[in-house]
């Protein structure tokens, strides 16, 4: 399960490339050896060889994160000059937090110039800030203003959530309800009154049930 959920956290970065996913720590190692990637994100508890042991045995290590229940093994890992230590359970935001770290040790290439597409511009007080479509998980409709929630930040504007209803790509973007609109690449789980976007649960109205519905439905495991 909690390889499962880094999977799933790198498949939302376009920054990051899964290169492969190894239960067993000795196939683990024979591909470090043979085809190491630029990052690797090694458990610590694992039959066979720990973490630890298998990073003491590489000869050439690349970017190390270890990833443990248990907050004692990260003086030791630490010793073992890895770039963080993720304590389960692990967020989203933690695995962002992380990521920073790795970037200017993987990043060789100048950055591509963003697609303007992909972002957008909002005032907050004197400000002009450029958010990321991407990092928008949800939208928060506060009568005259909107509340913009990311992993990094909360910004606060003057706007109308119709006007961003209709800036936003519709492929990308859902109103589930007449005070919120949600990134849909952020949907965790649905029920019937609610979205789960990280710990907050976004109410959907009787209004948009049947939009939030055929997103669900044409996204069904067939």
């Amino acid at each position: 399960m909690a390889r499962a959920l880094l999977e799933q956290y790198i498949g939302r970065l376009p920054s990051l490339t899964l290169a492969g996913s190894l239960g067993s720590p000795v196939k683990a190692l024979q591909r470090l050896q043979t085809d190491p990637p630029d990052v690797v994100f090694l458990d610590v508890q694992m039959p066979e060889l720990t973490g630890i042991s298998l990073l003491r045995v590489l000869k050439t290590k690349p970017a190390v994160v270890l990833t443990t229940a248990y907050a004692d093994y990260a003086i030791e890992g630490y010793e073992l000059d890895v770039t963080d230590y993720l304590l389960k359970p692990i967020t989203f935001e933690r695995f962002l937090m992380c990521v920073d770290k790795l970037l200017p040790t993987t990043t060789t290439a100048p950055p591509v110039p963003e697609d303007t597409r992909n972002y957008l511009f909002v005032k907050d007080g004197t400000k002009s800030v450029r958010v990321r479509l991407a990092d928008i998980q949800y939208i928060e409709g506060l009568k005259d203003y909107v509340r913009i929630h990311t992993p990094q930040r909360n910004i606060t504007t003057l706007q109308s959530l119709r006007g961003l209803v209709e800036a936003l790509p519709a492929d990308r973007f859902l109103r589930t309800h007449h005070s919120y609109i949600v990134g849909l690449d952020w949907v965790e789980e649905v029920s019937r009154d609610s979205l789960k976007i990280g710990e907050t649960q976004v109410p959907i109205s009787d209004s948009y049930r049947k939009e939030v519905r055929q997103f669900v439905e044409e996204r069904y495991l067939k």
